[in-house]
């Protein structure tokens, strides 16, 4: 059984048995095919849908869904996840954030973040310019700034470290 949490508000009991699917212990009558174009196809109770998957961040077991044009954002737990739920052991607290490194040499225009600031998955951290383009690095996951360790207007190597997270 899959537990379904949508955007945060909605959850969903999801199962398979003997071939079909059950959502909330009711029989779910639904058909999904994957179109050569991207795009996915979706008959569910009779009513047609379209849906396009946004983005996938698998370790966190975690999916943007655009449906129809309205975006859900999909969290999915496991039997595993359920269990370790249930004895009060979170796995995404253990996780390392790893730091925010320089993916190609250049120059730093500008730090957008300060040390101790909250940040949000995608919000963006700095500016880099690289070979006469201007590159925004974005945060890659909800964390903290734990420590700055560039300046604006200096050089930095591919590889480099540039904002420490926590």
């Amino acid at each position: 059984m899959l537990q379904i949490n949508v955007n945060n508000h909605e959850l969903f009991s999801v199962k398979q048995e003997d071939n079909k699917w059950y959502i909330n212990e009711q029989a779910a009558d639904w058909d999904l095919r994957m179109l050569p174009n991207g795009l996915i196809s979706i008959l569910y109770n009779g009513k047609s849908y379209t849906a396009i998957i946004e983005g996938v961040d698998r370790a966190k077991k975690e999916m943007s869904l655009r449906v129809n044009g309205q975006v859900y954002e999909i969290n999915i737990k496991e039997p595993i996840d359920l269990l370790l739920s249930s004895m009060g052991i979170d796995m995404k607290a253990g996780q390392k954030v790893e730091p925010v490194k320089a993916p190609m040499p250049g120059m730093i225009l500008k730090i957008l973040v300060e040390q101790g600031q909250k940040i949000n998955k995608g919000d963006a951290m700095l500016i880099l310019e690289a070979m006469k383009m201007e590159n925004v690095l974005k945060a890659g996951h909800d964390a903290t700034v734990k420590a700055i360790k560039v300046s604006e207007r200096t050089a930095v190597e591919k590889g480099a470290v540039l904002i420490e997270l926590e």
